[in-house]
């Protein structure tokens, strides 16, 4: 008896999903130096090694939420307000 090969669909590989510990590394160099002028600058710095996909993944995350933007040249530049006036600043608002 023979038995038929079923294929299977293609799928996507989602890849590795950085650990919390990871991001918060990353958050942490980009944080206290406020500027890098290359993601390849910002990786290098980094205290651990970092798979650059996973690295990227972190950036991505970090762009969408609003805590880093890129100039036109890709430095790379912290925009997160967490300090602790803009916290007060909030929390004093009116909302809209």
């Amino acid at each position: 008896m023979r038995t038929r090969s079923v294929s299977r669909p293609a799928h996507k590989s989602s890849g590795h999903m950085p650990r919390l510990d990871t991001i918060q590394m990353v958050e942490k160099a980009i944080k206290n130096d406020k500027k890098f002028y290359s993601k390849n600058q910002l990786w290098r710095s980094l205290p651990k090694q970092v798979q650059y996909p996973t690295f990227v993944k972190i950036l991505d995350y970090l762009e969408e939420s609003n805590k880093i933007m890129y100039e036109k040249d890709g430095t790379i530049i912290w925009t997160f307000a967490d300090s602790a006036a803009a916290r007060k600043s909030l929390k004093e608002s009116t909302p809209l």
